[in-house]
């Protein structure tokens, strides 16, 4: 082992003893995965700084909580006294100062390999899934901290009850768990879950995503079977009923979960919809908890919250403080939230950036407003995926009575050939469809009627939430 393994190796046992003293370096430290992390080392007393390729809300609010972070791809900015430096995948290989750390020995560790290190040794709840998992994380994460169990979250959204992806909250824990909890958002991406140690691990899905990364749908759900076998033993899998490959889950304590089946182990009755809040009561074989009130939109996050009280159930909170948490939650940014709310204009913006996760978020909303004209802004997320789910992509948005396409957003890639948002945009059968700059967005809404205007995807359009809001508001 060299001098550089042996310091790296000594860094990994601190962190996972959670002695390090730091400082610690991010490259990527605006991303949502990234801050959260971020903000347990500031919460833990040890100096955090960073790069990020924009400013963004979010990276002001970690400066404002002591973090210096600057926007420039610049060595000369950097910490170089850093015992740690942490990167995404995200970072180019070409970038100088990734390079720099790399070139002059320092230890650098992926995000999920720090994340893995934090909570190896704490109860962890894992929440995976190609979508749910952020709504459903954040309201496990809710549950206790609203109830008072306690917990630490690492979340891969911002908690709209507390406006950040992080907390630490550990009053003492219960009895009958003698570590700290963390509820952790287990992302697919990279294989990052696989670094993972669950307790309790849920899986809301696992459609075909990422094939950049994992090349056939098949490989994505054998990320998900690979990642259940990260549970410890003892542990649980709570499974969303109907989901591919079930008989290949070898663990021997699966719980499923399902708005209609009755034959999953959990499920619903007696459904309600009041004023866009839902009403149901949560079914199980050995227990039922009665007129449970989710005040947020969306069949689909029913299903979360399910998931979410069976997790409650199995850490033994009582029922009438399960009840009152789920009616608390006030979901996630970005994930159908409603951003304008009255008689004349529903205006919900989500996070939604693959297929499934539209036709979610538009069956909802239409089934919630059928009087109102649907229109939908999309915003494509990355050429590689645009390109695979095409086809895809055009069916489900076309169930909207209208639909604006804007320009694909890189991300981390460059340009594809022929790769752009008319090759969704021909696919479509809807007539009212069109693709538009986001400087002509607001323009746009002011000389269309949009009673029900839903804005979504996972790239920049968060910038015109609110320029589409006045927009909206001024007609």
């Amino acid at each position: 082992m060299n001098e550089k393994n042996k310091i790296s190796q000594t860094l990994k046992i601190s962190i996972l003893e959670g002695d390090l003293e730091g400082p610690i370096y991010f490259l990527g430290i605006g991303g949502i995965g990234m801050s959260a992390i971020a903000r347990y080392f500031n919460y833990r007393g040890i100096k955090v700084s960073g790069y990020d390729k924009t400013s963004t809300t979010l990276t002001k609010q970690l400066q404002a909580e002591g973090m210096q972070i600057h926007y420039e791809d610049n060595v000369t900015l950097i910490d170089k006294k850093a015992t740690l430096v942490v990167y995404t995948p995200a970072i180019p290989a070409s970038h100088t100062e990734l390079n720099y750390y790399q070139q002059n020995n320092y230890t650098l560790l992926k995000r999920s390999d720090v994340l893995g290190l934090i909570t190896k040794n704490s109860f962890n709840i894992c929440v995976a899934g190609t979508h749910g998992k952020t709504t459903t994380s954040a309201m496990i994460a809710h549950i206790l901290r609203d109830t008072g169990y306690g917990g630490t979250a690492f979340l891969g959204g911002i908690a709209t009850n507390y406006n950040t992806n992080f907390w630490s909250q550990m009053p003492g824990a219960p009895a009958n768990i003698k570590k700290n909890v963390c509820v952790v958002e287990a992302d697919e991406y990279d294989r990052s879950f696989l670094k993972l140690s669950p307790d309790v691990a849920i899986i809301t899905s696992m459609d075909a995503d990422h094939l950049d990364i994992y090349g056939t749908a098949e490989n994505v759900e054998q990320a998900f079977i690979d990642f259940s076998t990260k549970i410890k033993p003892g542990g649980c899998l709570i499974l969303k009923h109907g989901l591919k490959r079930t008989d290949d889950f070898k663990v021997k304590d699966i719980c499923t979960y399902s708005i209609t089946d009755k034959k999953a182990n959990i499920y619903i009755d007696k459904l309600k919809i009041e004023n866009g809040a839902y009403r149901f009561d949560v079914i199980n074989n050995y227990w039922t908890i009665n007129n449970v009130e989710l005040n947020m939109g969306g069949m689909h996050n029913i299903e979360n919250a399910i998931a979410a009280i069976g997790v409650a159930k199995y850490l033994k909170i009582d029922d009438n403080k399960i009840k009152t948490s789920v009616s608390s939650f006030k979901g996630v940014k970005r994930r159908f939230e409603y951003i304008v709310k009255n008689e004349d204009t529903i205006y919900i913006d989500d996070y939604a950036h693959h297929p499934e996760e539209l036709r979610a978020l538009i069956s909802s909303a239409k089934e919630l407003f059928p009087a109102k004209k649907c229109t939908v802004i999309f915003q494509p997320h990355l050429f590689s995926r645009t390109q695979d789910l095409a086809d895809a992509f055009a069916e489900v948005l076309s169930l909207a009575d209208q639909t604006v396409l804007l320009p694909i957003y890189p991300a981390r890639e460059l340009p594809v050939a022929g790769v752009t948002s008319e090759m969704i945009l021909n696919k479509m059968t809807n007539k009212n469809k069109c693709v538009k700059e986001k400087a002509e967005l607001t323009e746009w809404i002011k000389e269309n009627k949009t009673a029900l205007l839903i804005t979504a995807g996972a790239g920049d359009i968060d910038t015109m939430i609110e320029p589409v809001k006045q927009a909206v508001l001024e007609k």
